[in-house]
């Protein structure tokens, strides 16, 4: 069986100013380029029997900077919905909530059609990619790739450990890192994390 690779993508301004960014679709900055482009040695001699992104072209210009093949957009690996907190920093939020953590308190209601996502939420998302992920590693003609975003990437990993959706928050990961999931006596582990060239 395979194993599941993660890729965060590449640096945005948004994600080097620390500002919340789900559902606005920023642009690589010639430094993320630069990140996804190094990124191709480390994915190299790999077969992937299914490659996933999010969406959303920082996630889809860093799978094609990668050299990733057969790359299919997939709505379920979009960034955390942040609501009312897109573009803002926690810094930002601390003046008004010191004591605000995502992982426990979630999100404010953004504009129409962004009511903001609990960890459940991110969660259940999450859990569908799984299911989708086994499927395609059962059929054992290679890893899967997913190209996505820190927090649902975090996420995604505290739910493939058997762990709630919030435990998320054990797990750093910077922008442009392969990391890798894989199994030890058919329990799932994590084999690599954060990986850079």
């Amino acid at each position: 069986m395979g194993d599941l690779l993660l890729v965060r993508h590449g640096e945005t301004e948004w994600s080097l100013s620390g500002q919340h960014t789900s559902f606005t679709d920023l642009p690589l900055t010639q430094h993320g380029e630069e990140q996804a482009k190094s990124l191709a040695p480390l994915l190299a001699g790999r077969t992937f029997a299914r490659a996933l992104a999010s969406p959303l072209s920082r996630a889809l210009r860093t799978a094609e900077l990668a050299g990733i093949p057969g790359v299919v957009p997939d709505p379920d690996l979009h960034e955390w919905d942040y609501g009312g907190y897109e573009g803002i920093t926690t810094v930002e939020i601390h003046r008004t909530r010191p004591d605000w953590c995502l992982w426990n308190d979630g999100v404010t209601p953004g504009p129409a059609g962004h009511p903001g996502e609990s960890p459940e939420d991110v969660g259940a998302r999450a859990d569908r990619v799984l299911t989708r992920v086994d499927a395609a590693l059962a059929e054992g003609a290679g890893d899967v790739i997913l190209v996505a975003h820190a927090h649902f990437l975090r996420v995604l990993t505290a739910r493939r450990l058997g762990l709630a959706p919030a435990e998320g928050r054990l797990f750093q990961l910077g922008t442009g890192t392969v990391s890798r999931l894989s199994t030890e006596h058919g329990r799932p582990v994590i084999a690599e994390w954060n990986v850079r060239p």
